[in-house]
């Protein structure tokens, strides 16, 4: 099978069970933007090393991703039935490691913090802002035709578990955190 089928060339795709739409629908912006998402995490695996105590749990995000792509392809007319796993506990799968991670830190963040610190900390902004941005498009999505309960659930987890493990990967490095710190910078006005 070749990867080029030439029938997107007019500015359509093809949705699961359901009509062909243009690409820049919002549907098509969502899966985009998860897949983007997804391709984040790919590369912060990397740069975190094969022996890194998260890869097993970052690897179940990045294929619970794809299959809840596949039901975000899916318009809720469709009766095709599919045969992809529904990652229905990924919010509380989020939970149960944000609660260890937070638990270990023995600190909860009440401030927003400035990212960056190091490379690993920087990544998971990225992601988190990332899941954040997949969430804007999945809630005007879901308002026109609703998606199945795990999805906005899931994803909103994700950027709280990002974030925490963005404090994890300053805090286990000695590094401190950069707090916002609002109006410390005086404006001169003349």
């Amino acid at each position: 099978m070749k990867v080029y089928t030439k029938s997107g060339d007019k500015g359509t795709t093809a949705t699961i069970g359901g009509p062909r739409v243009a690409k820049d629908d919002i549907r098509m912006e969502c899966l985009g933007t998860i897949d983007e998402l997804n391709s984040h995490l790919g590369l912060l695996r990397v740069r975190m090393g094969k022996e890194h105590r998260w890869q097993e749990g970052l690897h179940r995000i990045q294929v619970d991703l794809m299959n809840m792509m596949a039901y975000v392809a899916r318009p809720s007319s469709s009766t095709l039935e599919l045969n992809v796993p529904a990652p229905e506990d990924g919010d509380k799968f989020c939970e149960e490691w944000i609660d260890r991670e937070e638990k270990a830190m023995e600190s909860e963040s009440q401030h927003f913090l400035v990212p960056g610190g190091n490379e690993i900390s920087a990544l998971l902004h990225i992601a988190r802002t990332t899941v954040r941005k997949a969430e804007r498009r999945l809630v005007q999505l879901n308002r026109e035709d609703p998606l199945p309960s795990f999805v906005p659930k899931y994803v909103n987890r994700l950027s709280d578990l990002f974030f925490v493990l963005s404090r994890v990967a300053l805090v286990e490095n000695g590094v401190d955190e950069d707090r916002w710190r609002p109006f410390i910078t005086k404006v001169n006005r003349k």
